[in-house]
């Protein structure tokens, strides 16, 4: 149907994750945290009907979930669901072009060297819609082009799929091809896995399945929901119980390799720009993750000079300083406006230098 392909190229041509169709409504896309009406007509019956269709969905269903493939090749993962008796689904695209770590913006040697580790836990996190998934399989799709490795993924939706090239990937959606993230990664550990993709940490189960895979030799990349890359740490210690939060923090800082935290901003360049903060497990911050992280990790990352260790603040002053957005977005994302002030008028002690990448 024309006009389902034409609203599927409008999401690969406004670079969407989602596309949102009600009938009788506007379509929406999500570009990052943020939703955008198309210039278009409202969803018709008729287009719906034919989405239905094509899913394998029966006329009366009111929840399904399938595949959905354009005839240029997009793919997308679809959702089919009724509100109040209206028929509505939400597709999100299925990519095969996976930019490069560099085009995303991100620290590309810390990265490289979180990701080239042998073992340990290795922690992407933010909000909804900043990306987590895309730094991910940037991250992997460098390993595919650079190392022989057996890397699982293990996720919901599959949201990239990865072109073997010097490496052998296993991708498995929670739901069709394993029931749960914890029983995927439990049944990771019998496939002879170098590299576990994880796509989300979402309970006690999987986070300690995650940790003892990191503890037996495997490298886990995994993304968790937060605003920061602290408040990442105390959210995994919080997702154990009482009873078992010692021994568990015990290993996560033992096993953690480190985190990284990252936003999706409004460029100057009408783009959207990628700031984060990031911290290197070492030493001095496995005392402080043992107790939950807290305050110490936040100044840790404001006040080190170690290329390792950045905070969200001062990834925002440089984007500021830089000219890549404008200082009322900086604003609205900053942690701490005051300390956001104090820190672009140079009245900060920290030193704001570039990550090389």
């Amino acid at each position: 149907m024309e006009a389902l392909e034409s609203l599927c190229e409008s999401c690969l041509q406004a670079g969407a994750s989602d596309l949102f169709l009600r009938e009788g409504a506007t379509p929406f896309i999500r570009l990052g945290d943020q939703l955008h009406a198309l210039e278009t007509a409202p969803t018709s019956e008729d287009l719906l009907h034919f989405l239905w269709s094509a899913c394998g969905a029966k006329p009366e269903a009111s929840d399904h979930d399938a595949s959905f493939v354009t005839r240029s090749g997009l793919r997308f993962r679809v959702n089919l669901h009724r509100q109040l008796g209206v028929r509505g689904a939400v597709l999100r695209n299925i990519k095969t072009q996976i930019p490069s770590m560099e085009d995303l913006g991100l620290p590309v040697a810390l990265l490289q060297k979180w990701f080239s580790r042998p073992s340990g836990l290795v922690l992407i996190t933010g909000s909804t819609g900043t990306g987590k998934s895309t730094t991910m399989a940037a991250g992997l799709e460098w390993l595919n082009q650079t190392t022989t490795r057996h890397i699982i993924t293990i996720e919901d939706p599959v949201e990239y799929l990865f072109q073997e090239n010097l490496s052998r990937f296993t991708q498995r959606e929670v739901g069709a091809d394993t029931p749960t993230f914890a029983e995927g990664l439990r049944r990771a550990l019998r496939q002879s896995p170098d590299i576990i993709l994880l796509g989300e940490i979402r309970d006690a189960v999987s986070a300690s399945t995650a940790l003892q895979a990191a503890e037996t030799g495997h490298l886990v990349l995994a993304s968790l929901h937060s605003s920061s890359a602290a408040e990442a740490v105390e959210r995994l210690h919080r997702i154990f119980s009482p009873e078992e939060r010692e021994d568990a923090s015990a290993l996560l800082a033992a096993q953690l390799v480190g985190v990284f935290t990252q936003q999706l901003l409004p460029g100057l360049n009408q783009k959207l720009f990628l700031v984060g903060e990031h911290f290197e497990n070492q030493a001095a911050t496995r005392q402080w993750i043992r107790k939950g992280g807290g305050t110490e990790l936040v100044d840790f990352m404001q006040n080190s000079q170690a290329p390792e260790n950045r905070s969200m603040t001062t990834s925002l002053v440089q984007a500021y300083r830089d000219g890549q957005v404008s200082l009322e977005v900086a604003l609205a994302a900053a942690p701490v406006v005051d300390e956001f002030r104090r820190a672009s008028m140079g009245i900060s002690s920290q030193a704001f230098s570039t990550v090389e990448t």
